[in-house]
């Protein structure tokens, strides 16, 4: 009786456990998208190819080789301090920020 009282516990606390961690994934996920959304997509495009606006600008394809060659540190540093026309974020955004949106960066080239 007891096993089975214990095995129900762990598979209990195991579920939990899952959900929370992917709902915490999802919000993250979810609060990169609404800053990319915010502060990216007017020249970026929603997509990463690039506004019309951003294109006269010189905003590059996310989906591009040229892009996507650079290492994480470096579109970490571009998003932070700033690049051409690109105004710098690193006083806006929090650390852990301007990584996601690295990361979902290099995601758009995957859609």
């Amino acid at each position: 009786m007891r096993r089975v009282f214990a095995l129900k516990i762990s598979a209990i606390f195991l579920t939990t456990f899952t959900v929370l961690v992917f709902t915490s994934q999802s919000s993250t996920q979810s609060e990169v998208e609404k800053i990319y959304k915010a502060k990216c997509v007017a020249c970026h495009a929603a997509d990463g190819s690039g506004s019309e606006v951003g294109k006269k600008l010189g905003t590059h394809d996310f989906h591009s080789s040229e892009v996507q060659s650079e290492t994480d540190a470096d579109l970490t540093q571009i998003i932070a301090k700033g690049k051409n026309k690109m105004p710098a974020y690193e006083k806006s955004l929090k650390p852990d920020e301007i990584k996601g949106l690295a990361a979902y960066v290099r995601g758009l080239e995957k859609k």
